[in-house]
């Protein structure tokens, strides 16, 4: 599971973003664990002493390993928005979550994507309420397809 939120474009939510990794755990193996750390500040500091070329390869090669991605989408990120244009590019099943109460606008290039490119886009209120979504989401890709 390639979970993303916002590093370097806000902090704010680094709290929510590790209750909704607590609960991916639960599903299986998060690959970008870090992204809930509360010692991940905006500057991404803690990862100062890597180069940021390294940081872009190891976050795509973890992008390609994930089977699922899972976004936080309220505190706007162009990383974020990077890594889900790369993400439909590759064909992966995609969750965005978007807080509306938030004050925040979501943008139309992530918004639009559930009918251009079957991203699943979802509000939400609470957390609990993401996860139950992020529940529902892994259910239905574990479920069976039945051909016609």
């Amino acid at each position: 599971i390639y979970f993303c939120g916002s590093v370097r474009g806000g902090r704010g939510d680094a709290a929510l973003y590790a209750a909704l990794i607590g609960h991916l755990q639960s599903h299986g193996r998060v690959l970008t664990a870090h992204v809930g750390c509360q010692g991940l500040a905006a500057s991404g500091e803690w990862e100062a002493n890597l180069d940021e070329a390294y940081i872009y390869r190891r976050d795509m090669e973890w992008l390609e390993q994930a089977d699922v991605v899972v976004a936080e989408v309220t505190q706007p990120s162009l990383g974020v928005g990077y890594e889900i244009g790369r993400a439909v590019a590759m064909k992966k099943n995609i969750l965005c979550l978007f807080r509306p109460s938030s004050g925040w606008a979501l943008s139309a290039m992530i918004r639009g994507t559930q009918e251009n490119e079957g991203v699943q886009v979802k509000d939400y209120s609470e957390e609990k309420e993401a996860r139950d979504i992020i529940t529902q989401f892994l259910n239905t890709l574990q479920q069976p397809t039945t051909l016609p």
